[in-house]
């Protein structure tokens, strides 16, 4: 039996400019079957896409969709295709806003139809400082609940990657006002090419060949690149002035700074919670055990970096979830030690991916008085209610933050980045070439920040300009972290000598008043096009649907549709539709369907998990085998496990030990001096464990002066 798939390539050229990027997507459809076709395409989008343009070109002939209504607009394209036009209808799923839905109907036997999209995005920082480019080329199958009508659930077809029956194009070109440095991806790339001699420009483009068994993500490093920005972008020529169009719009990127003594502050309170994803999906049935084998290392790092005295507690979920302990319980080397004997039987055999079931026990449990809640969630992301999720989430984020993981290609970007977004924490993305540890532990040193409170900002500008605040309220900073403000300038400068704004961040940290502040020009910046402006729009757009999801109120249903056709960017409630007249003879019968599919994750990141896996109880790697003899308080005791491991390298250590100095005192000593010293690539995962080592070390009081000075030396020779 033949095949026919009418999607015969996908072309992409990404613009970087800064931390925007514009992405054009151009679609090559070809009908080599007799009769008319139409052709659906169900794919994965950025969740935070600004999706702001659609075309279809003909015969050399090219229509522009517009924005409309969403049910106008599937009756519209129904109408075209039935009386014998061809149409190209674009739309936003209902429930999650990284999955569209591509029609092209009616296109005539042999005819091609090349349809163009285009979408802006804000690149996120991560925490080593790169700005993360990711085009989605795996969408997962999305578990649906019971309660959820399967109608609204939309029909994607996978097939493993060797079976998708079209090709892949990728270029990049980065424009930057600060050199680049490096571009890093899991995919092959050719050589980075920099375009002038300050390294401000440089195209990179994907090998040929690219397989659909993975997500295309870059990692693009800028020098320097934690200096705040601003950037004014103007409106369209002979806008309405006070219209988003019309005025201009500044996006504004800070990176608040706190002071040594603050940062570095990590106390004893907080209580953790780690929701494990446990369900079938997660690395797929091949590696049942692998999958959480990946995991009960991280857990294993986790559990021994927490601060003795907080509160903790692990949930598995799949169709259904269970926990550890009844409630969250004071970490101690008793619950500890409990905890890590159920994380050794954790694996990935729990059925579907109910998230929100769980998620609604955790926030449904007292808040613990002087101990915020924090959730840390690992996920594949395989779910279809992302917006009843996100607004659970949401509802909470006041007393609880969340930090998430996407585990896997093909990780749901609307569900992860929206849940750290609405709980005011920070999202990661773990692919087949990443140590989910290493990212663990820097969203861990996220959390273990104090928070900050009674986050206000203030405007300062000209006479004659006033400001309107388009991104919803800060509610989250942290230190070194991008904060990112997008606003409507309304207003003339009188006089070119008074040009410049600048805003101030008041917040409160530790029981201190802060401030950020940053002056920007208030003149255009040139050749910026109208991104911001859409990225502005689509950030008060989410924020809209989200309020109308809450209150149930027809007019904000209203307000979205008004300012998606305004500014020609997609929301939840409207979709683009192009119409190109054809032979104008009505359709007989149904069109011929065909069903585009998309690569559905195999293989790749199961390979990586299996190379990396490792039992808690072979400890084949001594680097998990040390840190696993930790005791809650940061010692370790010394035993003969502990000297058979450490001996490896140098024999007779326990026969070395100075006079009068403790035996756990210099245990504790050799195994920090075992980390520097062999695992020194490690340090960002080991730096919780070996600081609550050190403190350890210098709570030790010695009966004498000589005790405590014997102690000091060994502890000054790390």
């Amino acid at each position: 039996k033949v095949h026919h798939f009418p999607l015969k390539s996908v072309e992409v050229e990404v613009q970087v400019k800064g931390h925007v990027a514009t992405v054009t997507s151009t679609l090559q459809y070809v009908n080599e079957e007799e009769l008319p076709v139409e052709a659906l395409f169900v794919f994965p989008l950025p969740a935070e896409a600004a999706l702001c343009h659609f075309s279809a070109k003909i015969a050399n002939q090219e229509v522009v969709a517009k924005v409309q209504e969403k049910q106008k607009a599937r009756d519209e394209y129904d109408d075209a295709i039935s009386s014998g036009q061809q149409a190209f209808l674009l739309e936003e799923s209902d429930a999650s806003p990284d999955i569209f839905r591509l029609a092209v109907g009616n296109l005539p036997p042999k005819e091609s139809a090349a349809v163009t999209l285009i979408y802006v995005i804000e690149l996120a920082v991560q925490p080593d400082d790169g700005l993360r480019f990711c085009l989605p080329a795996v969408l997962n199958p999305r578990y649906a609940p019971s309660n959820i009508d399967t109608n609204n659930v939309p029909k994607v077809k996978s097939v493993p990657a060797c079976k998708v029956p079209y090709t892949l194009t990728l270029s990049v070109h980065i424009i930057s006002p600060i050199p680049v440095s490096r571009v890093e991806s899991s995919c092959s790339l050719e050589p980075l090419t920099y375009l002038n001699t300050a390294h401000t420009q440089a195209k990179v483009s994907l090998s040929p060949g690219h397989k659909f068994d993975r997500d295309v993500e870059m990692l693009l490093y800028y020098q320097d690149a934690h200096q705040p920005t601003a950037i004014v972008e103007a409106g369209v020529p002979n806008g309405k002035p006070g219209s988003l169009m019309g005025d201009s719009v500044v996006m504004l990127s800070l990176y608040p700074e706190f002071p040594p003594e603050v940062a570095n502050t990590f106390g004893n309170r907080g209580e953790f919670i780690f929701l494990m994803d446990q369900s079938g999906s997660m690395g797929g049935s091949s590696i049942r055990i692998t999958s959480c084998g990946v995991l009960q290392e991280t857990l294993l790092l986790l559990l021994k970096s927490l601060p003795l005295g907080c509160y903790f507690n692990i949930y598995g979920f799949g169709s259904d979830f269970k926990y550890f302990f009844y409630k969250s319980v004071k970490y101690t080397q008793q619950t500890m030690e409990e905890a890590m004997k159920k994380v050794e039987a954790m694996q990935a055999d729990m059925g579907g991916t109910e998230i929100l079931k769980p998620l609604q026990h955790i926030y449904s449990q007292n808040n613990l008085p002087d101990h915020p809640k924090q959730v840390f969630v690992f996920t594949d992301g395989g779910v279809f209610n992302t917006k009843e999720i996100l607004d659970l989430v949401r509802t909470h984020s006041r007393s609880s933050r969340c930090f998430t993981f996407g585990i896997g290609q093909g990780a749901s970007t609307a569900l992860i980045t929206g849940m750290a977004k609405e709980g005011r924490g920070i999202a990661q993305f773990i692919t087949s070439n990443d140590r989910l540890q290493l990212k663990v532990m820097q969203s861990l040193s996220f959390a273990l920040q104090p928070a900050v409170v009674d986050i206000s900002v203030k405007w300062t500008l000209p006479e004659g300009m006033s400001v309107t605040t388009l991104s919803p309220p800060l509610n989250v900073l942290f230190q070194g972290q991008r904060a990112l403000l997008y606003a409507q300038l309304t207003g003339e400068v009188r006089n070119s000598e008074d040009s410049e704004g600048s805003v101030t961040v008041h917040y409160g940290l530790a029981e201190q008043p802060m401030t950020s502040q940053l002056s920007f020009c208030l003149k255009p910046s040139g050749d910026t096009g109208l991104g911001i402006h859409r990225l502005a729009a689509c950030s008060l757009i989410r924020s809209l649907e989200m309020e109308q999801r809450e209150k149930k109120d027809e007019s904000l249903r209203v307000k979205v549709v008004e300012l998606s056709v305004q500014v020609g960017v997609s929301s939840t409630f409207t979709a683009f539709l192009a119409v190109h007249k054809g032979s104008g003879k009505p359709v007989k019968g149904p069109l011929v369907r065909r069903t585009v599919p998309v690569a559905q994750a195999c293989g790749m990141f199961n390979c990586f998990i299996i190379k990396n896996f490792r039992t808690l109880n072979s400890h084949k790697d001594p680097y998990l085998e040390l840190i696993s003899y930790q005791k809650a308080a940061g010692f370790w005791d010394l035993e003969t496990r502990l000297l058979d491991l450490l001996g490896k390298a140098e024999k007779n250590l326990d026969k070395q030990m100075p006079a009068q100095v403790d035996s756990a005192v210099w245990a504790t000593v050799l195994a920090l001096i075992w980390l520097h010293g062999f695992r020194a690539d490690k340090r960002e995962e080991w730096k919780f464990i070996a600081l609550k080592a050190t403190s350890w070390i210098h709570s030790q009081k010695g009966d004498t002066e000589h005790h405590q000075q014997t102690q000091c030396r060994i502890f000054q020779s790390l």
